[in-house]
Parts: C-alpha cells; sequence; structure tokens
C-alpha cells in the first residue's frame, strides 16, 4: 500500500517506523503526505516526528541503538523538520522551552552535543546551538536573546572541563542563576563534578538529558524567570 492510501494511524506509524531507521526520505515523504491531508503541523510533529524520537531515545538508554544510529534518525528528524519549521512557526506552535546548548571555551569536540542537541529538537525543544569553543559571554548573550530555560555545556577534555565553572560563575554574576537550569555532560564529565560546579544536572547520554529537560520545565517553576541586566 503507498503512502496516499494508507489510514492516518497507519501513516504515522509508518513514519515513526522509518524515522527508527534513520530513512529521511520516506519520513520527509510521509510528512508531506500527512500535510496534503490538511494535519495541523503540531500534530504531525506529536503524533509522528516527537513520538519516533521519543522511541528512539529509550531504545538509546537501554542500549539497543547506539550513536550512529541515532545520528542517522536525528538526521532524519531534522529533514522532516525544515518542512514543518516554516508551518510551526507561522501558526506559532508552543514548544516545551528553549535551551542554548554549546562545548565550552577550548574544546572543539561536538558529536555527542549534537546529539543531545537533535533530540531535545525531536523531543519538542527550541534549541539554540551555538557550536564549540563558547565563551561565557556568548552563552550568556544567546540566553537573555532567546528567553532560554535550560542551560546546556558539553567538554569532551579534562583541560575544559573547569571552564564550565566559569559559566556558573558568570551567571551568579549577572544574577540570572535561579533563572535557569544548567545541565552538563561529556566523556570527562560525571555527577560529582556537576555537584562540585554547581551544575542542576548531570547527563550521560542525550536520551537522559532530554527526560531532566522535560522535569526542569514541567517542575522548576523559577525557569519562568526574564532576565535582565
Amino acid at each position: 500500500m503507498n503512502i496516499e492510501q494508507m489510514p492516518l494511524d497507519e501513516l504515522f506509524e509508518k513514519m515513526q517506523d522509518d524515522l527508527y531507521d534513520g530513512l529521511a526520505d520516506e519520513v520527509v515523504a510521509a510528512t508531506n503526505e500527512t500535510l496534503r491531508r490538511d494535519l495541523a503541523p503540531q500534530e504531525i510533529l506529536s503524533k509522528g516526528l516527537i513520538a519516533g524520537m521519543d522511541i528512539v531515545g529509550v531504545d538509546f538508554r537501554d542500549g539497543i541503538l547506539f550513536v550512529p544510529e541515532v545520528l542517522m534518525a536525528a538526521k532524519a528528524m531534522k529533514a522532516a523538520m525544515e518542512v514543518l519549521r516554516p508551518l510551526l512557526v507561522a501558526t506559532d506552535a508552543p514548544k516545551l522551552g528553549t535551551m542554548v546548548i554549546g562545548t565550552v571555551k577550548g574544546d572543539i569536540h561536538d558529536i555527542g552535543k549534537n546529539l543531545v542537541a537533535m533530540m531535545m529538537e525531536g523531543a519538542g525543544f527550541n534549541v539554540v546551538n551555538l557550536g564549540v569553543n563558547t565563551d561565557a559571554s556568548k552563552f550568556l548573550a544567546a540566553l537573555r536573546e532567546h528567553d532560554a530555560q535550560l542551560l546546556g555545556m558539553s567538554a569532551l577534555l579534562t583541560t575544559t572541563m573547569p571552564y564550565m565553572r566559569v559559566v556558573i560563575k558568570a551567571l551568579q554574576e549577572k544574577g540570572w542563576r535561579d533563572k535557569v537550569y544548567v545541565m552538563v555532560g561529556g566523556a570527562a564529565v560525571n555527577e560529582a563534578f556537576a555537584e562540585d560546579i554547581g551544575a542542576d544536572a548531570y547527563s550521560a547520554d542525550a536520551a537522559t538529558a532530554v527526560d531532566r529537560a522535560k522535569w526542569a520545565i514541567k517542575h522548576e517553576k523559577r525557569l519562568q524567570q526574564k532576565f535582565a541586566g
């Protein structure tokens, strides 16, 4: 059966399966077919793409999927989002929240950070990805510009990990520390280090990061405060 003849529930199921398998062309085709049927972009996002990425996240966390497979799924998600994003913006569709994310100053490793960014976007967050070698002033400027509730910092090298403390101190000096949920990760980072520098959360993988971010948006009412100064 071709996608034009599929009942809607089967079409969404196919979209999720193809996303899981990293089949970008098929996911884009299914996305276009749902739009042809006059479905709202937000419904397509939640019932097709986010639902599919949720399954990817669970299987990644449980060791069923691995990084290359998750990257393929995330790329398929990104391809479909290129179709949906202009429509979502036009309808002012709600987002779960906004995350600013970057690899800290002195570090140019970004595979893990990009995976977190893509998984966060797949979960329904607005993500501002600052790239690599990001200093404190750039993190703070992006937080204010985008009214972000979440800050994600990544470091692979033990020599660059301490810069996370510098960024948190800059937040404190601005009086913004209680407005932002700070999440850290990377190969060299662990729970004890995150606690030592005053971060709110450490995540060992992208799926855990998404879970923590969802929890923070739901339970941390302090994050609704606006930036000043």
